[in-house]
């Protein structure tokens, strides 16, 4: 694609990366087939090469966003199947960034979505705000289809009919291996799951122990700031980026830094990026370099030996673990060594619906997404459906009866943990 950006728009680095990705797409469209708004819409400004032109064209003549290419690039999952198909490398994730921060500093919404905004970036983030938040939504949530605005609606449905009380192990504390200590690994221990399933963590960290890691939390962690980042609020992002790449700089020497809800995982391994060309750019760059999945982790580390459970199991692949981070493989692997039966749904490569904050900005195509992605997945008859996300969980989960549990709980049961509390409860 042709640019005509000006020497003085290509001093800002932000332009100039824009530049760059605009520069590789050549408008094959193959990103059409696998864009799951443009499956829903049929919209060519609802598909990654219709949000390219529109992001050109807004980037290119220095112009404010407006309504119209703020509501397409609303629309956009960052769900980065696109990246995966595409056949010339076009870096969709740094430009889509790069356009929402733009329309978020130079849009001015109505005033309805910047307050949804709002209370979404001072909520979500924030473990404790975010319980007090779920708790008033169980109280209203009779109120919900009394509820003009759909938005509204879906934030009061979203609340879980019971939140777990806050795990001691997110507390900042060091975890000794079980036998002989053969890493010393970080756990990112996230924000919102923290207090919406606080099951996820505590199986991580009993089964990193059992394959000899001493697991340290440290002191400071806090939100990886994926959420912020997505809304386009890159300032209030970046202040939580740095607060955790801090956090793991004093947490002393690391093999790893381990994630287990995969949207963080995206974001925490693009901070070399995020900080190129801040002071924090080297120890940026280092934590992204330790960053990985716990499922890619324990790929490398191996399993301990176990007790196959033979239940058969659907494998959701989040699109931030098998787009975002392009680990496809080590969960089914996984799973299947554990002693699980693994079934995939068609089309697993297209996204749920969850997508972060997307299901309550964007309630009416996430909830066609939702109900696509619960059909296919219960076609293929499982006892239950495993995924590595906990937004994809939770919109999973309020579709179907089927038990809706994280990888590393069945792991974690497979070799010596407790059963999944989701299981439990099935006859």
């Amino acid at each position: 694609m042709q640019t005509s950006f000006t020497p003085e728009q290509l001093a800002d680095p932000g332009i100039a990366r824009a530049n760059e990705i605009l520069r590789a797409c050549v408008h094959c469209g193959f990103c059409t087939a696998t864009c799951p708004t443009y499956q829903v819409l049929g919209d060519e400004l609802d598909s990654p090469r219709g949000r390219i032109y529109l992001i050109k064209d807004m980037l290119e003549s220095g112009r404010p966003a407006d309504a119209k290419t703020a509501r397409h690039i609303d629309r956009c999952l960052s769900c980065l199947a696109c990246m995966t198909t595409c056949p010339s490398g076009v870096h969709y994730m740094h430009l889509i960034d790069h356009a929402r921060a733009h329309v978020e500093r130079t849009f001015r919404r109505p005033w309805h979505e910047r307050a949804l905004r709002f209370v979404l970036a001072k909520l979500v983030p924030y473990p404790g705000r975010f319980r007090l938040a779920l708790h008033a939504a169980r109280i209203a949530r009779p109120l919900a289809r009394h509820l003009p605005d759909a938005r509204l609606r879906a934030m009061l449905e979203m609340a879980p009919a019971r939140l777990p009380r806050p795990s001691p192990n997110d507390r900042p504390q060091v975890f000794a291996a079980e036998g002989e200590r053969r890493f010393r690994v970080a756990l990112q221990i996230g924000c919102a799951q923290r207090a919406l399933d606080t099951d996820i963590n505590d199986a991580t960290i009993r089964l990193l122990r059992r394959i000899g890691c001493e697991v340290v939390v440290p002191r400071g962690l806090g939100c990886c700031g994926a959420l912020s980042h997505h809304m386009g609020r890159a300032g209030e992002a970046h202040v939580q980026a740095a607060a955790n790449i801090r956090a793991y700089g004093a947490a002393g020497p690391l093999d790893a830094i381990i994630l287990n809800t995969s949207g963080c995982g995206t974001t925490v391994k693009d901070y070399g990026h995020m900080f190129r060309d801040d002071p924090l750019a080297a120890e940026a760059a280092q934590v992204a370099g330790l960053a990985c999945d716990v499922t890619e982790f324990l790929a490398r580390a191996g399993l301990p030996a176990g007790a196959p459970k033979g239940l058969r199991v659907a494998y959701h692949a989040a699109c931030s673990l098998q787009h975002g981070q392009q680990v496809k493989t080590a969960p089914k692997d996984l799973l299947r060594a554990a002693g699980f039966e693994v079934v995939e749904p068609p089309d697993s490569h297209l996204c749920c619906g969850s997508a972060g904050t997307y299901n309550l900005l964007q309630p009416g195509i996430s909830a066609e997404l939702k109900r696509r992605k619960v059909a296919t997945l219960e076609a293929t008859a499982p006892q239950v459906i495993a995924a590595g996300n906990i937004g994809c969980m939770l919109q999973i989960g309020s579709g179907t009866g089927l038990p809706v549990v994280h990888t590393v709980e069945l792991l974690d049961w497979a070799t010596g943990g407790p059963c999944p509390r989701a299981l439990a409860k099935t006859p």
